[in-house]
């Protein structure tokens, strides 16, 4: 299975793809979408989705693994990430994926066993767990790494599949 790990938002969208076959994780690829600060917000979506388009086009993943949003105090960013979120969501239902939601909470606990764990030590699980030498950077691409391994830990159980 292909699992294609999205962590979403609007400067920086983390990408990440893993191949997982018989409860092993090989990498295939890393990185992150970008747009310019300078760049008008809505060409900035339109980059977001092209850019996804291209690369589900090219990776042909089996699903789309992305972290579901919380909103604490700035909505303001919360409402960019969220447009930011549709349209990379709009571009993986046009290319015909399932898409599979998780929280923070979920990545964590499925990636160190603690749903608490802070951020490095989730970095560092994943770096193991791709038998990495360094932890990828960006940390969206981590973070991306992250969920399609947490879809691939969660994937036989209905509690988890959401699309």
């Amino acid at each position: 299975m292909v699992i294609f790990g999205v962590d979403p938002g609007y400067a920086i969208v983390g990408c990440g793809i893993v191949r997982y076959e018989a409860a092993r994780f090989s990498l295939i690829g890393y990185g992150a979408v970008t747009t310019d600060k300078d760049m008008p917000f809505p060409d900035r979506l339109v980059k977001i989705y092209r850019d996804m388009t291209e690369r589900l086009a090219q990776f042909k993943p089996d699903a789309v693994s992305m972290e579901r949003l919380y909103f604490n105090t700035n909505t303001t960013t919360a409402i960019d990430v969220a447009q930011a979120r549709g349209v990379t969501v709009l571009a993986v239902r046009e290319a015909g994926i399932p898409l599979y939601e998780y929280t923070p909470l979920q990545v964590k606990q499925s990636i160190t066993g603690y749903g608490r764990a802070e951020k490095r030590q989730v970095q560092e699980m994943t770096k193991t767990l791709l038998n990495l030498d360094a932890i990828p950077k960006p940390d969206d691409a981590a973070d991306a790494l992250a969920l399609a391994i947490c879809h691939a830990h969660s994937s036989g159980s209905l509690i988890f599949n959401n699309h």
